[in-house]
């Protein structure tokens, strides 16, 4: 192989590795997150999600961490920062969808919200926002002052 085709294929490889491993997403606002996460609005159960994230609020994971039933899901802070301790996150974003379409929070949710808190200044993971959302819409409690 001569010098040209080895550029060729060395280009292809650069190429194919910016198109199928994009930047991680970068989080700035609440509003950064809703994208990622929206296309769970429309499903018939609720779902709960962990973004996890590095030092520069790059999201280096999204995961289920509990399926409910149409209108609740257990959550415990142990399912919550598992896999955030295994992805060395220094900060966690949760998040769940509300199958009615209804995005304000209930009295269990910010219930939640504050264990999860508590938890994480615990372990050295900080909770950066709780998302509730629809397929519509979202209400952040960063956004709301909640936090």
């Amino acid at each position: 192989m001569g010098p040209a085709k080895a550029a060729v294929v060395a280009a292809a490889l650069e190429f194919s590795r910016r198109v199928y491993s994009p930047l991680p997403h970068r989080i700035r606002f609440p509003s950064d997150v809703y994208p990622l996460i929206r296309h769970y609005g429309d499903r018939k159960q609720e779902l709960f999600l962990v973004l996890s994230m590095n030092g520069a609020h790059e999201v280096t994971a999204t995961r289920i961490v509990s399926m409910g039933l149409v209108n609740r899901t257990l959550v415990h802070p142990r399912e919550v920062f598992a896999e955030a301790i295994v992805d060395r996150a220094t900060a966690v974003i949760v998040a769940h969808n509300h199958p009615s379409g209804r995005t304000e929070p209930s009295p269990e949710d910010r219930e939640v919200t504050e264990r999860l808190r508590r938890a994480g200044e615990t372990l050295g993971i900080r909770l950066l926002d709780h998302i509730v959302f629809g397929p519509e819409r979202y209400y952040s409690f960063l956004e709301n002052g909640d936090m």
